[in-house]
């Protein structure tokens, strides 16, 4: 009788560990999908030459943002909406504004960080931005989007 608890108990469990792993597989599908789609566009509209990463980023509208190399060499970041339309692809030179480490160092000049949760570039209505999403020391979610012209503030949403 224990050895059938036992191989219950391991059965359930090993069962549970599969299914939990198939569904977060299943649910991160689409966005891979999306992903591919956008930087063979940006590859196909010769915005770019080599695609080094990608990722989805939602706004006030969806973008997959796509990051690589021209044919001239110069680092770049395509935003492709996700419906594809090869006409409304933004597009930004990365010499042309301030890095990531920029963004989050403007952060920690004025807020208090315990932990950042992740750090995205995207495109919204006043041009390229970056997302910092963090908690703050009492734990409140926070989002801040710093421009990534000149990196000055443009929106805070905080302590959600």
């Amino acid at each position: 009788m224990k050895k059938w608890i036992i191989f219950s108990t391991v059965f359930l469990v090993s069962l549970s560990l599969v299914i939990s792993i198939l569904v977060l597989w299943k649910a991160d599908a689409p966005f891979n999908d999306m992903e591919k789609k956008a930087e063979q566009l940006a590859l196909t509209s010769k915005s770019l030459a080599i695609v080094s990463d990608s990722y989805a980023y939602n706004g006030n509208k969806p973008y997959v943002t796509v990051f690589g190399v021209d044919e001239y060499g110069k680092e770049k970041a395509i935003f492709v909406p996700i419906t594809l339309e090869e006409n409304a692809i933004q597009e930004v030179f990365l010499q042309d504004g301030i890095t990531k480490e920029q963004a989050l160092a403007v952060l920690h000049d004025e807020a208090t960080v315990k932990k950042i949760l992740h750090t995205k570039l995207g495109y919204e209505q006043q041009g390229a931005v970056w997302e910092i999403t963090y908690l703050n020391n009492t734990d409140q979610l926070n989002y801040v989007y710093i421009l990534f012209e000149d990196g000055q503030w443009w929106k805070r949403i905080l302590n959600l």
